[in-house]
């Protein structure tokens, strides 16, 4: 069996892995994290051991570690595309007064996504994590809910960047890359995301659409306690 036939079927296994434990934790009768409160009411608070992993991508980190915003994300989703501007937009404003994490949650409904998610790993291997980040939602209209491969799109991208090609090709392909993007799904599947885009400030889901001014308020409050 050649390599690449080896990864299309680890890719396939992943695939249907990933829909199995969706539709586990989408049961009415399995119990989630997401729809439970604590006595008071309150929603629950997240692990951080959970949410933020020892390998977990760090967009900006804070000295004092007081603010921590997790945001579970789908590359190819037009919502988190939407709410892309915004997560800049607080970084500029915040910059290293809060630790922004990334972690990957491709939808089996999107064709790429889970390519995507794949490539700015690979990228980051190199350095470039960051850039290719930014470069997957800036060119996205250009790739996504196309319903076809865009692989080569993403090669395009890695050649734009910069990246050593056959390094980079060996990384999107590799079996580790596979299991790091599937790491981050499997903890988003644990602690009861559903869709795209989430956030957890602190541990806690952030309720409501994801804007500039929402997560702000929630990021204020945060800060002062």
């Amino acid at each position: 069996m050649s390599p690449n036939a080896k990864v299309s079927l680890t890719v396939v296994a992943v695939v249907a892995a990933v829909v199995t434990l969706l539709v586990l934790f989408t049961r009415n009768d399995a119990p989630t994290r997401q729809a439970s409160t604590d006595a008071a009411g309150a929603a629950p608070t997240i692990p951080a051991s959970v949410l933020v992993r020892p390998d977990s991508h760090k967009l900006s980190t804070a000295a004092d570690g007081k603010v921590t915003v997790v945001e579970f994300l789908d590359l190819e989703c037009e919502a988190c595309g939407a709410a892309y501007p915004h997560v800049e937009k607080l970084r500029a404003e915040y910059g290293d007064r809060i630790t922004l994490v990334i972690r990957y949650f491709p939808l089996p409904g999107h064709l790429n996504a889970e390519l995507a998610a794949r490539a700015v790993e690979a990228a980051g291997k190199q350095g470039k994590l960051e850039p290719m980040y930014k470069k997957m939602y800036e060119t996205q209209a250009q790739w996504g809910d196309q319903g076809v491969d865009h692989r080569d799109t993403f090669l395009g991208f890695a050649r734009e960047l910069g990246l050593d090609m056959a390094t980079f090709e060996r990384d999107l392909d590799d079996p580790t890359t596979v299991n790091r993007v599937r790491a981050d799904l499997e903890d988003g599947v644990s602690v009861g995301v559903r869709g795209t885009p989430t956030f957890f400030i602190n541990g806690v889901r952030f309720q409501g659409p994801p804007t500039y001014d929402g997560l702000k308020a929630e990021i204020d409050t945060a800060l002062t306690r």
